[in-house]
This record gives structure tokens, sequence and C-alpha cells, in this order.
């Protein structure tokens, strides 16, 4: 399921293509959406962001256009010809000489402005982990409220309403960057530990939106470019990368399951 750094990156992409523009076409490929195209054809697109793994977007008529990817949605934005895919296609949006393009996702609705925030994913979610004005110490604070501060770091990265936007390969990445194993809880930690948490908690999640998913520390990524590696092995620090050593201290990567969802982690940096 893409997080909350790739969903962000999709907004930006549909905001580059048609944010300011009138819709001069709109297609909904699901039935109960269907009645909504001719209030959207015409309107002005005024803004396209992100709630956690949701993605918004905003008219001047003051309609608001919620999706989540789900497992398998994905945004495309294109000029003229639609994409070769198998996928569904959900959502069509084409304004100026460009459409944005939601494919296979079902989590679709037509909300009004005044009225988006009380949608039931939106309204459960915490503070979204790529918003300008949070900050770490906001992080380390929520870290140790009565609500989260007894629960394991594993279960805690992947409830949304701790911080929104966090996943499943974010959860390894950030426990191994701040040292913290899985099965911790915040309230076991010492202070200088909460704090590196809620740091890495926010710095990978800013590295990896600018990054295009990369996580993993970026000296070590540029040595490993330089060797030939490709993306997809030098992208992660310890996320599937079960059996390989540790690029800190050479101990081998290890895959576990917690909360249902497979997590990595190395053994020696993250004791607890």
């Amino acid at each position: 399921m893409p997080e909350g750094p790739e969903v962000r990156r999709e907004a930006d992409m549909i905001a580059r293509a048609i944010q300011g523009h009138a819709l001069k076409d709109v297609y909904f490929g699901l039935p109960r959406l269907k009645r909504h195209r001719k209030s959207l054809v015409g309107a002005t697109v005024t803004q396209v962001t992100t709630r956690g793994k949701a993605l918004l977007i905003f008219f001047d008529t003051g309609a608001v256009l919620y999706s989540h990817n789900q497992l398998y949605g994905r945004w495309y934005v294109t000029r003229g010809l639609r994409p070769k895919t198998n996928r569904t296609l959900r959502v069509e949006l084409s304004a100026a000489d460009q459409s944005a393009l939601l494919y296979s996702a079902s989590d679709i609705q037509l909300l009004r402005d005044e009225d988006y925030e009380a949608h039931p994913y939106i309204a459960k979610l915490g503070p979204d982990v790529l918003t300008k004005d949070l900050s770490w110490r906001t992080i380390a604070d929520r870290l140790q409220l009565k609500a989260f501060a007894g629960r394991s770091a594993s279960a805690l990265y992947l409830d949304q309403s701790f911080v929104a936007g966090l996943g499943n390969y974010l959860r390894s990445e950030i426990l191994f960057a701040s040292r913290i194993a899985p099965d911790a809880r915040p309230k076991e930690l010492e202070t200088r530990q909460v704090n590196e948490l809620a740091r890495a908690t926010l710095m990978l999640s800013i590295r990896s939106y600018k990054t295009g998913g990369v996580t993993n520390d970026p000296v070590t990524v540029k040595a490993l470019r330089k060797s030939g590696m490709t993306k997809s092995r030098y992208r992660f620090a310890v996320f599937a990368r079960d059996g390989e050593p540790c690029y800190r201290c050479g101990d081998t990567i290890r895959r576990e399951t917690a909360n249902g969802r497979r997590i990595y982690l190395c053994p020696s940096c993250q004791h607890l």
C-alpha cells in the first residue's frame, strides 16, 4: 500500500497538471459517482493535497473529491492517450491539455468542503507526518501520551491516529534509524530515545517524500550507487533486506512478523 510520501507525490503531480484549470470533462467509472459528473464539468481545481494516505482534490464549487488508493489504486497524469494498463479506470479529470486518472481504487467519494473533515477516515487521523508545521517535538509529546505510550512501537507505527501517513516500510526504517526494537514501548524509553525516535519519524518521512521513496542514509546511498547498485537495492537500510548485512554494524538483517505485517530489523542495532 502506498504510504504518505508516495500519495503526497501523486498529489503534487496532479496539482502541476490540473490545479488552477477548469475541468473540460469528467469520467467516473463507479456507477454511484456518475451522477456527479455534470456538477464538476467546468469546475476549477483549487487545491490538491493529502491527509495521511487519502488524496483530496478541491474545486471552486465547494466540492472535494476524496480517494484512498488502498492496496492497488494509482493515479496517472497524461497528455492525450490513456496509459496502457490492465487496471480499471475509476476517475478521469481532464483540464487544459492534461488529464489526471485514478485506476483500481474503489474508496472514492465526492464530499463538501464543509464536511470532509468529518469523513470517518479523516476524522480519526493524527497529525499528518508531512504537514509543514509539524515538529519532532510534537511527535515526541504524542509518544508520551497515555493512549500511545504503553503500546509497542511496531503497533504504534501502523496506527494512523498516532501520526498519519506512516506505513510498513517507514515503520521498519524509522525504528532502525533510531535504534529502537519493535517491541519497545515509548514509556520504557529514556527521554533521549523518545526524542531520537521522534526526529527519525519526521526526518525519514520527509526524506522519502523528497527522494521518491529512498530512506537509507544519504552517505550510504551515494556509496552504493557508485558501486553500481540499482534503486531497489540501495533504497532501504533494512526493509526487504532480510539475510543481508546491516550497513551500520554488519550483523544479519532479520525479518519478523509484528501486528500481522512483516517487519525488518538489525538484532544488534535494535536490541531492547
